[in-house]
């Protein structure tokens, strides 16, 4: 089994370079079935997760503990630049946990999630009633919301998914007021993050700071393996679990290989958009 999972891991990331249109019709396909098979209330993140010895750990809640180290990727890319009192927009919330952390405790004035999955989206509102944090269905290659509307956009881990890097980072431009800034973190292999770099470049945004977190990715990969394990086994149906355990990259999956060997890379970085918006 766990041979076939990987075959049709190979498979499905075969079809989407080959088609990008055919890999965001397939990733949404995915998430919708996991927020209707799946509607756990204890499951609000689907992050690889981070942890950083250096910068110790975020204080949290009792409540938010045992989704530590998945909120530790959004605490680390949400507060690359300070969120308080403006207004956020994540782009890919997926089933709500990031939007809802960055609302709880970073205190924005107002943050929207938006997922290109309905079903996701649906999930994220009947879980998540924190006061100024709203949910959307939208496609983040055609955001559904006026020009300026936002001073920090956020994405976590999730324009892997998008047919086109370009046409999205387009649509962060738009939507954010000048002066607001791009919060943003993802992988990719490691052959293609020149072509990632090249994206970020011209995309009229200024880069302000650009990291490797890699090691960060994997550390919090260890810190969550045996959860992880525990959770899938007694949660999903037998016939998926080996899919499961690689999707979520548990200590032997190609997913961790990747990632411990660097064959993937993780980044994040804090991109600015000019206080005129028209620097190119």
């Amino acid at each position: 089994m766990p041979g076939v999972t990987r075959y049709l891991a190979f498979l499905f990331s075969s079809v989407c370079r080959r088609s990008p249109r055919l890999r965001r019709t397939l990733w949404r396909e995915w998430y919708q079935f996991l927020a209707r098979v799946y509607p756990r209330r204890d499951w609000g993140f689907m992050n690889y997760g981070f942890a950083d010895a250096d910068a110790g750990e975020v204080p949290l809640e009792e409540r938010d503990e045992p989704d530590r180290y998945f909120i530790q990727l959004y605490h680390h890319v949400a507060t690359l630049f300070p969120v308080e009192g403006r207004d956020v927009l994540e782009v890919g919330s997926g089933r709500g946990g990031g939007a809802e952390y960055v609302a709880r405790y970073l205190r924005p004035r107002g943050t929207t999630g938006v997922d290109l999955a309905p079903n996701a989206v649906a999930l994220a509102r009947r879980r998540y009633r924190t006061s100024g944090l709203r949910f959307a269905v939208g496609n983040a290659e055609a955001l559904p919301f006026p020009d300026e509307s936002f001073d920090a956009v956020i994405n976590v881990e999730s324009s892997h998914c998008y047919p086109s890097m370009d046409r999205f980072l387009a649509q962060v431009r738009r939507v954010l007021r000048p002066g607001g800034h791009f919060q943003y973190a993802d992988f990719r292999a490691a052959p293609r993050i020149p072509a990632l770099e090249r994206c970020l470049s011209r995309c009229g945004l200024e880069l302000v700071e650009k990291r490797d977190i890699t090691a960060n990715v994997v550390e919090g990969l260890d810190h969550n393996d045996a959860r992880n394990r525990e959770r899938i086994r007694r949660l999903v149906h037998a016939p998926l679990v080996s899919s499961f355990l690689e999707f979520a990259g548990v200590h032997g999956s190609r997913v961790y290989e990747e990632f411990r060997t660097r064959e993937s890379v993780y980044m994040s970085c804090l991109m600015r958009k000019g206080r005129t918006g028209r620097e190119r």
